[in-house]
């Protein structure tokens, strides 16, 4: 079965919601929609106060890679309201009262014959970026330099984080528009074969996917960080994506399955990215769901509709619980890029106190990566950044199968990441 080396075997908590049906949750009176990504890139606003907008009208861009931003609901521009995002920055958000009139102002659907430059001009215009957590802009990706061929297109649906289980449900539910949607971002990159990778868990719906179309299906072991691009390249190929290389650069674009589904939609049905799947989970929420949301739609809004807390949640993580973002506030809204909001109680998360480093070893034994976490940590510790440097900080992907693994509860992801913030800001 096609894997990888080191990683984690992690209790999944998908029974929670894997045979829950998606539903839709109902616009909110007022969505925030966000306008400014991690790199604090610039903005153009295309709208101004007391404008009237229409669901799926161009709104807005990021002025960097630019990715239009589109409204989630029809209805009266409110301004500009400064609220904090899920990596605790305030930062502007457009405020749209919704008008419950659902008007909309979509793009018109192209024709079966249509070329890959069109492809690519409809997903650059549509603002669909990576919907798996990386939110780079699609049509960059779909857009290899000059001398780069894209050979094979992974469509990544492996889903390895815990409790979520917004992609499985699109791909049972919704299989047909997502095939059609992987074929599209292969004839965009005139691959020679597409490839779908799910986890061995999901293996229902191998057979109900080979059924829509010519497309490959691979069926991977279940291990985190299975879904991790370098590492589904490698359990899937065998090739290597090097150090400071990119997927391209050995042949291989992948995608996610919610980008894919974007991508049918701007195509045949000529929709934006105003809204996506996601899974609302955890001990701690009454109904946990598997729901389609408005871009913009803030989590108490989220909450609400799976009907409120059964417990007060001790953690609420917007992701999957090894990568995700830990909220303190209910202020944050539902983007493009996210996957899950999990409501955790006490005995989900783990409290036990850190103790010192015992030397074992475990963390850089299951780290995909290779590297060693334990020095790293060493060199954030004595503030010797060079040192973090040399094993392998800007290498980590943050996927966080160190700590995981660590007895002695060491925040080892926490040292990584700021030993990578001071390497840069130092310019080792």
């Amino acid at each position: 079965m096609f894997t990888f080396k080191r990683g984690a075997s992690l209790s999944t908590k998908k029974e929670l919601t894997k045979n829950l049906k998606i539903e839709a949750l109902p616009a909110p009176e007022i969505v925030f929609l966000p306008l400014v990504k991690d790199a604090e890139d610039p903005y153009r606003l295309l709208v101004k106060e007391k404008d009237i907008v229409k669901k799926g009208q161009h709104i807005a861009a990021f002025g960097k890679m630019e990715t239009n931003v589109h409204a989630s609901v029809s209805g009266e521009v409110l301004g500009i309201a400064y609220r904090v995002n899920f990596l605790g920055r305030k930062v502007p958000h457009v405020k749209i009262k919704n008008d419950n009139k659902n008007t909309e102002v979509f793009m018109p659907a192209l024709t079966d014959n249509c070329s890959s430059e069109d492809i690519i001009k409809r997903v650059k215009e549509a603002g669909i970026m990576g919907m798996g957590g990386a939110a780079f802009p699609t049509y960059v990706k779909l857009s290899p330099p000059e001398g780069k061929k894209a050979e094979i297109l992974i469509i990544n649906g492996c889903e390895c984080e815990p409790y979520l289980n917004c992609d499985y449900r699109v791909m049972k539910e919704r299989a047909k528009e997502f095939v059609e949607g992987c074929l599209l971002l292969q004839k965009a990159l005139n691959a020679n074969s597409a490839v779908v990778a799910i986890e061995e868990h999901n293996k229902d719906i191998a057979d109900l996917l080979k059924s829509q179309g010519i497309i490959e299906v691979a069926v991977v072991k279940a291990k985190y960080p299975q879904g991790a691009e370098k590492m589904l390249i490698y359990a899937l190929t065998k090739r290597k994506v090097t150090a400071g290389k990119l997927p391209i650069d050995i042949g291989i674009v992948v995608s996610n399955v919610q980008t894919a589904y974007a991508v049918y939609e701007a195509v045949k049905r000529g929709k934006p990215s105003i809204e996506r799947v996601i899974t609302v989970s955890g001990g701690a929420i009454a109904n946990p769901k598997n729901l389609l949301v408005p871009a913009g739609t803030p989590i108490n809004e989220v909450a609400k509709f799976c009907g409120g807390y059964k417990t007060p949640p001790k953690r609420i993580v917007i992701g999957g619980p090894m990568m995700g973002y830990a909220e303190y506030s209910l202020d944050a809204v539902m983007s493009k890029r996210t996957s899950g909001v999990l409501f955790l109680t006490n005995e989900e998360i783990n409290t036990n106190k850190m103790t010192a480093c015992i030397n074992c070893a475990r963390c850089a034994r299951s780290c995909p990566m290779k590297l060693m976490p334990m020095h790293i940590e060493s060199g954030y510790l004595s503030g010797d950044f060079a040192a973090a440097k040399k094993y392998g900080a800007l290498h980590c992907m943050e996927c966080g199968a160190c700590a995981y693994a660590c007895p002695a509860n060491r925040p080892l992801v926490q040292s990584i990441k700021i030993s990578k913030k001071m390497i840069k800001e130092k310019k080792l």
